[in-house]
């Protein structure tokens, strides 16, 4: 990939010009259009302002560093159209392997390594026999570091 950036900054290409058949690469699983599609990737960022005493006075917030980073993804799969019904079960799958992913967005960009915590589905929009013909989907995510040494 880092060749592929080199090239696109002397041809001026746009991050957002390179093509990618997935939208986020998350371990070894691919969002796209294909498997499952995002609506929304929302990010949340936390400092910490502890109060602290101080003699005489009243109590400050004092800095003390950069609380929890997190993330989630919302979207919608439609079996029947693309990506069909074990998509949940791979996304899943990633993460009940209990280590950190590495997230990739679509135009190349490393986003480091998190840790999936949570996965809801709902399952509306039913056939005859019970197969869903949407499903909604949404990942919570905990930012672990820009880098992982684990096995």
């Amino acid at each position: 990939m880092p060749n592929n950036i080199i090239e696109d900054f002397v041809r001026q290409v746009l991050p957002t010009e390179r093509s990618s058949s997935y939208m986020l690469a998350l371990g070894d699983y691919r969002f796209s259009v294909d498997t499952a599609a995002y609506q929304s990737f929302t990010r949340d960022l936390t400092f910490l302002w502890p109060t602290q005493q101080r003699f005489g006075g009243h109590a400050t917030p004092q800095f003390v560093g950069k609380g929890e980073f997190k993330r989630s993804l919302k979207g919608d799969i439609y079996p029947e159209y693309k990506g069909g019904l074990k998509q949940i079960d791979a996304m899943a799958a990633e993460a009940s392997q209990g280590r950190p992913l590495q997230l990739i967005s679509g135009t190349g960009e490393v986003m480091g390594y998190w840790c999936i915590t949570s996965i809801h589905e709902e399952a509306t929009v039913f056939h005859h026999n019970g197969q869903p013909r949407k499903i909604s989907f949404s990942l919570a995510l905990s930012f672990y570091d820009s880098v992982y040494k684990g096995a």
